[in-house]
């Protein structure tokens, strides 16, 4: 009975498939051209589509970098500002008092320095001794000294250096060879 049910249907799928090339051998050559004239446009309409959705995907991904690197500071600008406004108060301020003063200069460093950790920022400060990093170090000048050449003499300027790229490389004396 099962073998019967399937010799049956493998029997009208065939008569199908049958009937359907049929079919496309009787299409008269205007029917052929219509039919391909109509899988051209489409086609063609299916590509304008994928098209203008890639350009838009374009343009968004441009908006969006153009918006990250426009609004990228915020953060750290918001901290600057914080800073800047204790600067001001620190100004503004007539008692006099030097410890109070000095206390509240103290504060805003420290508040800057939180807003440089959340940036990355971080101070090159070479020792007197160590070997000149060209990278980052900027020899400012010479003189004969007590050393190896070519070594921090003084520190004339700390450097700082962002995401480990220099910002500001740091300013030095180094030692240069006694004639």
């Amino acid at each position: 009975m099962q073998e019967n049910q399937n010799n049956t249907a493998e029997a009208v799928e065939n008569e199908l498939n049958a009937a359907e090339a049929h079919a496309e051998v009787e299409q008269t050559p205007e029917q052929r051209i219509a039919g391909l004239e109509a899988e051209i446009a489409e086609l063609n309409d299916t590509l304008l589509r994928a098209r203008a959705e890639l350009e838009n995907q374009r343009r968004r991904a441009q908006d969006e970098v153009a918006a990250a690197h426009k609004y990228a500071i915020g953060k750290f600008a918001a901290d600057l500002v914080t800073v800047k406004d204790y600067l001001e108060m620190a100004l503004l301020d007539q008692s006099g008092q030097i410890d109070t003063l000095k206390m509240g200069v103290d504060l805003t460093l420290k508040q800057l320095v939180s807003a440089f950790d959340k940036a990355q920022i971080k101070d090159i400060l070479p020792q007197v001794g160590d070997k000149l990093d060209p990278h980052q170090h900027q020899a400012m000048s010479a003189e004969e000294a007590e050393g190896e050449p070519n070594t921090v003499l003084r520190v004339m300027q700390k450097g700082y250096l962002i995401a480990d790229r220099v910002l500001r490389p740091a300013m030095v004396v180094v030692v240069k060879a006694k004639a």
